[in-house]
């Protein structure tokens, strides 16, 4: 069983002693917070966001922006740090993300939707990522 902070589990197990109920329903099982719930949809402390399963820097806060849509929003991410796969599930089709280091779920991400100039909305989940405040 992987027991060190830095050693990835490798069972689902291992993931629910790790993390919360909850963190495990939306990181393991691609599960999602209910809109406005998440800690983290307001706030403007800088820093740098990091997948709350495996510490993975993600999100820089200066690419965090305010989509109004009730989750954390991003508009790009740390190079190599997201993996995009196809999603097909609740009869729609969208782009699901997780991180590439732990292949844990972080939420979804939309083109085309003008809200900035890279035209990009990671819609991630609270749960999923965690703030390190800039010193």
């Amino acid at each position: 069983m992987a027991t060190e902070e830095t050693t990835l589990p490798t069972t689902e197990d291992e993931w629910r002693v790790r993390l919360s109920p909850d963190e495990f329903r939306v990181l393991r099982q691609a599960g999602t917070e209910a809109p406005w719930s998440g800690e983290y949809v307001n706030t403007k402390t800088e820093g740098m966001y990091h997948c709350r399963a495996c510490g993975a820097e993600l999100y820089p806060s200066d690419t965090k922006f305010d989509s109004h849509c009730g989750w954390p929003s991003f508009d790009d991410a740390i190079p190599g740090a997201i993996r995009e796969i196809d999603d097909h599930s609740h009869g729609m089709v969208r782009t699901e993300i997780r991180c590439a280091r732990c292949d844990s779920h972080l939420g979804h991400v939309f083109r085309g939707e003008m809200m900035t100039a890279k035209n990009t909305r990671h819609c991630v989940n609270s749960l999923s990522i965690r703030l390190d405040p800039k010193a």
